[in-house]
């Protein structure tokens, strides 16, 4: 009897490429899925208006709040840390992103017009 064969060399290695990659960071992002869902509900990040951009801004202020601490402890803090929150919102940025892109095939991804247009000053204002 020959060797099997399997054509997946073309596939996404989602266990050896993802979870054996970063096991500590999955479960530090699935404890952040579960505090949020603790906090809102399950499933629920998907609908929230201006999707795209809020998770934008949450994962900055992520970012600049682990410069003062890594643990998000402050009053309706979650406990986890800055960083799995980082996380957590890139990824859903990403999937709500992608998402959109499935949705309508062809057109520009964008993050909402939320954010001022500079490019006419040259800096940003206070």
């Amino acid at each position: 009897m020959g060797l099997g064969v399997k054509y997946d060399q073309d596939k996404q290695p989602v266990i050896r490429g993802v979870l054996k990659y970063f096991p500590r960071a999955v479960v530090a992002v699935a404890e952040v899925s579960a505090a949020g869902a603790k906090k809102y509900a399950w499933d629920g990040w998907r609908t929230v208006p201006d999707g795209i951009t809020r998770y934008t801004d949450a994962l900055g202020r992520h970012l600049l709040a682990e410069s003062f601490g890594l643990i998000d402890d402050g009053p309706g803090g979650t406990g986890c840390l800055h960083a799995s929150q980082v996380a957590w919102n890139a990824l859903a940025r990403l999937e709500l992103m992608l998402q959109q892109s499935e949705d309508n095939p062809g057109n520009t991804i964008f993050v909402d017009d939320a954010y001022p247009d500079w490019s006419n000053s040259g800096k940003p204002g206070c």
